[in-house]
């Protein structure tokens, strides 16, 4: 039973700092994410259990000070001010300590009972500093824990402290001294802090000076341009194309689609149905040519599973490592020309997993203009992980159509933001992020991320999958989905495809992927020739965003947006493949 009279454990501190990688490690990577009442941020919640009790356990977004700028940083306020609050998890990067510890006076001095919790310590002693946890604690005046969150170290101590607090909250000795939540902190009291904090780690912190760490040298490779943009193109390369494409999306594919379902699943299931139901118009619904096993079940297993699994991998990787930030320095510049910061490369290259996920992570970029910005260019340049894997296997075989592929969809990329950030109305987007640590991603680490992405995305997919292919089914049975397919064969004529290829772009509005999918099986049956591939697949990805991603962005950006950003994808999407259609045919290229 959760012992919620107790209170409820809540961590904080600045961004990137390692809160989640902490947050998983108290509720074992079992939470559940929600908006925050009256807002677009998301929390997470999770339960700790110590000593009998079942306790809540919320991660906040991250927060430099009670003087709060973005939303993100307001519901984190609210939240570690709020009334139910027993315990506040202060979590900081050990070797920035001096810089962190006005937040800490700022929670002691509201009278929030707060844990200090000195995390990435291996990182900081690996800088030559120490720390003396007893003298911190003593001037601080409450209880300090290091710990290295990725790997577990300290966690145990940290375990013990929370359930000692709990069993004094238990007894009823703890008080939490009433504070005006609403007091601004003023110029002086942040002068106080940072010379308190000054004072506290020259007595209590050591630093030892030490050569240069790898990392540091790491560091000035990754943001410098000229090798930086190496390092990108060897990550795309080997990263996006070789593991991801080939090896994901091609190999593993292969081996499911053709092999497992190809051979044994779909062979199996319709002898079975063929058996079992006399009715051929409620065998289509099951197993039929857009049958729900059939096709939803394939789809989403045999094609769409290897080639998300993969990318979330891969991502882990990336995001573990400390890479994420660093693109994200490298890239300001030129995001800056299409009217984003640095930051909007976390959501774009998050869109390569997932748009619709990456849609709702546009809620960190600080204005209205940016998310403006990055919503549209994610709904039509971004394609998702599993149209990627899809659309990297079909090209690979042919590297003049995937060269031409690539550097199209980067030209409508930045020359479409760029029009866009010429039109809205605003300044230039600045940015400040913390830079955490260069590290070795644990194995362990990436494969918990990597379950735990998987396992959201699958319960988002394959249910959808499986409704598409009830909705074409029914579609079919009454007619509608013929009409549909007839309509849209008009435009494809155009652009030079054929009328088979309608169903696939049909399929592309309950999912891209689905839709990919569907050319996927087009040209496995010889229906493309190269110069079709290579439209088939520019429309494609900048057509309609999938009903999901559509769904989301008029739910975060309103109805008249989200139904301008598709009417916009939509004729874009056509325009684009008309005019590469007519430049093929008139030089001959890929002929």
């Amino acid at each position: 039973m959760v012992t919620k009279e107790l209170g409820k454990i809540v961590l904080a501190g600045h961004p990137n700092v390692g809160k989640s990688a902490l947050f998983n490690r108290l509720t074992h990577g079992a939470a559940t994410v929600s908006n925050y009442p009256g807002t677009t941020v998301e929390v997470e919640k999770g339960r700790f259990h110590a000593n009998g009790h079942v306790l809540d356990v919320v991660d906040t977004p991250g927060l430099y000070g009670f003087s709060p700028i973005s939303e993100e940083e307001r519901v984190a306020r609210r939240i570690v001010l709020s009334e139910d609050v027993a315990l506040v998890l202060h979590v900081v990067d050990a070797k920035n300590l001096e810089r962190m510890l006005p937040l800490t006076f700022e929670l002691i001095e509201r009278g929030l009972p707060t844990l200090l919790v000195l995390n990435m310590a291996d990182e900081a002693n690996r800088r030559g500093i120490t720390f003396d946890c007893a003298l911190l604690a003593k001037e601080l005046g409450i209880p300090v824990v290091a710990t290295v969150s990725t790997r577990g170290t300290g966690v145990p101590e940290l375990k013990k402290r929370i359930a000692g607090w709990y069993d004094l909250c238990a007894a009823g000795t703890p008080n939490r001294v009433a504070a005006d939540a609403e007091e601004p902190l003023d110029f002086q009291a942040a002068v106080r802090h940072r010379q308190k904090a000054e004072a506290i780690v020259k007595r209590a912190v050591r630093k030892v000076p030490h050569g240069v760490l790898w990392s540091s040298r790491l560091d000035a490779v990754l943001m410098q341009p000229f090798l930086g943009s190496i390092v990108l193109a060897a990550v795309l390369y080997f990263g996006f194309y070789q593991f991801v494409g080939v090896f994901g999306a091609g190999t593993v594919v292969d081996l499911l689609e053709n092999g497992l379902f190809g051979h044994y699943v779909n062979p199996f299931l319709t002898a079975l149905f063929e058996a079992a139901v006399p009715w051929g118009w409620l065998r289509d619904l099951f197993v039929g040519e857009y049958g729900m096993l059939t096709l939803g079940v394939r789809y989403a297993v045999s094609l769409i599973l290897p080639i998300v699994t993969f990318f979330f991998i891969l991502f882990s990787v990336i995001e573990d490592s400390g890479y994420l930030p660093r693109l994200a320095m490298l890239l300001d510049g030129i995001f800056k020309k299409i009217g984003l910061s640095g930051r909007a490369v976390i959501p774009m290259v998050l869109g390569l997993g997932c748009v619709t996920m990456a849609t709702l992570v546009t809620r960190t970029l600080p204005t209205k203009r940016e998310r403006l910005i990055a919503t549209l260019l994610l709904a039509l340049a971004i394609p998702c992980s599993a149209q990627l894997g899809v659309i990297l296997g079909l090209l690979s075989r042919h590297p003049q159509a995937l060269a031409a592929w690539a550097v199209i969809l980067l030209v409508v990329f930045l020359g479409v933001g760029t029009v866009i950030a010429g039109i809205l109305p605003g300044g230039k987007p600045s940015l400040y992020m913390e830079m955490p640590p260069l590290r070795l991603p644990l194995v362990s680490n990436v494969l918990l991320k990597t379950a735990v992405r998987v396992r959201w995305y699958l319960s988002e997919v394959l249910p959808l999958f499986l409704w598409a292919s009830a909705l074409i089914w029914f579609g079919r049975l009454t007619g509608i989905f013929d009409w549909l397919v007839s309509l849209l064969a008009h435009p494809l004529a155009l652009v030079g495809l054929p009328a088979a290829a309608a169903p696939a772009f049909l399929f592309g509005f309950f999912r891209r992927d689905y839709g990919a999918a569907g050319l996927y099986d087009l040209d496995k049956a010889g229906g493309l020739s190269v110069e079709q591939l290579l439209v088939s697949m520019l429309a494609i990805t900048l057509f309609v965003p999938c009903i999901a991603q559509f769904l989301v962005c008029t739910r975060e950006r309103g109805w008249k947006t989200g139904l301008a950003i598709s009417g916009f994808t939509l004729s874009f999407a056509f325009a684009a493949a008309w005019a590469v259609h007519a430049l093929a045919a008139a030089t001959g290229f890929l002929a």
